[in-house]
């Protein structure tokens, strides 16, 4: 038996789609079976909890508990995701539109990192956006705390376009930078409209990454040759030139966007740092004052 009430809930959810254009969003997770330690659904909720509140995280807005189907409900209210948005438009986002929400994403992302947690899975799919442009990032299935020195974590992570390079390559401990990639990755799928890089395989991923950097020496990488996926046999791409790959960036944007996709995660710039980059310098402060907390 469920222990929500669900008419009055629906009724006002009805109110709050004319009101905020909001929808209802119920994810299902079944309990977890773990006789040993905490058990994952709990560590999810925990984490969801911890993060309540913040403008540009999506609020658990109800956890019901079904005994006899032994799973949780986990509650939302939100919008469209930024993928399907960006889908539905004709043209390329605005400039000053593409800053302030990678300002939000930022924002969002910063809040996880400075409660020692990583996310692990950010892409457009995980990030809501309402009809004036507020962004909620969403999907904290993968999300896990951290701690220092940084355990051993699972390498599949992240959705394939967005995975970081030090991932792709077989690396179990890894930190804050395998969300820093992922925001690179987004930045410049919000500004060109299509993703950075394509692969249709982890092989495939990485050479696509390759292609755009060139193939890293360990002089470029120096914890290269110690990545149990790498082969010194891979081919011997040459760089792009990045201006001519991504022609919608100005000189700040893509001055950030490649130190965020840094190949040595030891060079990838953190989100703390990309909030005060120069590229964030003409931001309106009403605009900043909407989501700094």
């Amino acid at each position: 038996m469920s222990l929500i009430n669900w008419q009055p809930i629906q009724s006002y959810l009805k109110a709050a789609n004319k009101l905020c254009w909001c929808t209802k969003a119920t994810r299902f997770i079944k309990l977890d079976n773990e006789d040993e330690g905490m058990p994952s659904t709990a560590m999810r909720i925990s984490i969801l909890k911890e993060l309540q509140p913040h403008p540009n995280i999506v609020n658990l807005k109800e956890v019901d508990y079904m005994p006899s189907e032994k799973r949780l409900n986990l509650v939302f209210y939100l919008d469209n995701d930024l993928r399907k948005h960006l889908k539905s438009l004709k043209s390329k986002l605005p400039p000053y539109e593409v800053k302030l929400l990678m300002f939000q994403l930022f924002n969002a992302v910063h809040f996880c990192h400075s409660r020692r947690i990583i996310h692990r899975d950010l892409k457009p799919q995980n990030i809501l956006i309402s009809k004036d442009n507020v962004i909620k990032l969403a999907d904290f299935g993968l999300a896990r705390a951290f701690s220092i020195p940084i355990r051993t974590l699972t390498h599949e992570i992240e959705t394939l376009w967005y995975r970081a390079p030090e991932v792709l390559l077989g690396q179990r401990q890894y930190a804050l930078g395998v969300d820093t990639w992922a925001c690179g990755c987004i930045f410049a799928e919000l500004m060109e409209k299509k993703a950075l890089f394509t692969g249709d395989c982890e092989i495939d991923q990485i050479f696509k990454i390759f292609q755009f950097f060139g193939t890293p020496s360990s002089k470029e990488w120096p914890n290269l040759v110690n990545l149990p996926d790498f082969k010194p046999t891979f081919p011997r791409f040459k760089p792009c030139k990045p201006e001519e790959v991504l022609p919608s960036f100005d000189r700040m944007g893509l001055d950030l966007l490649l130190k965020l996709v840094a190949l040595d995660p030891a060079k990838r710039i953190s989100v703390k740092e990309a909030l005060k980059h120069a590229y964030f310098s003409d931001l309106k402060q009403e605009d900043i004052s909407r989501f700094v907390i």
